[in-house]
């Protein structure tokens, strides 16, 4: 069975067309990745020409990390990377797998890294109990 990382992102002062530009340019990343598919989850696109947006979905995106482990570090170190490139635009990232959540912002570099390892070693651990 494949996994499913949700990842919600936001951006301080942004409206939906700035996070909507965001979600795309890091969905074209993590496209690139060792993933079985980047989807915006049902209900996160409106309609052509709509002017009501969800802003529970806007900046969602849903990863099918497939059924390799090393999937979900790559991608965490992805959207680790391209959270540092927008350093002082109030970014923040949210992820959930299998209720499990991560919450990436503007946290020092050590404490990402240690926060990172914590929920991978976490998820890992899960995947080894029957």
């Amino acid at each position: 069975m494949s996994e499913n990382l949700l990842i919600q992102i936001t951006e301080e002062g942004a409206d939906a067309e700035r996070l909507a530009t965001l979600t795309g340019h890091l969905r074209n990343e993590l496209l690139r990745l060792d993933v079985e598919d980047v989807t915006v989850p049902r209900g996160a696109e409106a309609p052509s020409g709509a002017r009501v947006v969800d802003p529970a979905t806007v900046g969602a995106l849903l990863v099918g990390l497939g059924h390799a482990a090393a999937g979900l570090q790559s991608v965490i170190s992805a959207i680790n990377a391209w959270l540092a490139r927008g350093q002082r635009t109030g970014r923040r990232v949210r992820l959930e797998l299998n209720g499990r959540v991560l919450d990436l912002s503007q946290a020092s570099v050590a404490d990402q890294k240690r926060l990172i390892k914590l929920y991978i070693d976490d998820y890992n651990a899960s995947r080894a109990q029957p």
